[in-house]
């Protein structure tokens, strides 16, 4: 039997998400970092080049900006390649701006929250939702 462990966390996008936790160790930048055909990360300078981010959780401890990531992450959520859900360490005004345009042009919302990360490894099955006091509640 499988011991669920939760934690909560505050959110930067609201909104409910599940999947496979992909980890990141270093934060990512959407702008040449992440191919929105297709949810690839392209940048041949980070460890996670060669994964995908379509419709998993992605964990990291931060963006990395430019500020042109915003446009990436709303044309990925658009094509549906875009993580299901994005939990960090630290507030990610970019990326935040990118999900709320999303949300706001196509309807489709990919929840933000920054919360404790650690211990999140990748393979993890992570549902992210909304509490009571409209903090996120993170369930591993």
């Amino acid at each position: 039997m499988t011991r669920r462990v939760g934690r909560t966390g505050i959110f930067q996008l609201a909104g409910s998400a599940q999947g496979s936790a992909l980890v990141l160790s270093q934060p990512l930048s959407f702008w040449g970092g992440i191919d929105a055909e297709t949810g690839d990360i392209i940048d041949h300078s980070h460890p996670g080049l060669g994964e995908n981010v379509a419709g998993k959780i992605l964990v990291m401890p931060s963006g990395r900006g430019s500020s042109s990531s915003s446009s990436v992450l709303a044309e990925a959520i658009r094509r549906g390649t875009a993580p299901a859900g994005i939990l960090m360490e630290r507030p990610d005004p970019i990326l935040a701006v990118g999900a709320i345009v999303a949300e706001f042009l196509y309807g489709m919302s990919v929840p933000l929250v920054v919360c404790d990360i650690s211990g999140i490894v990748s393979g993890h099955r992570i549902a992210i939702g909304l509490g009571e006091d409209a903090r996120a509640i993170i369930r591993i």
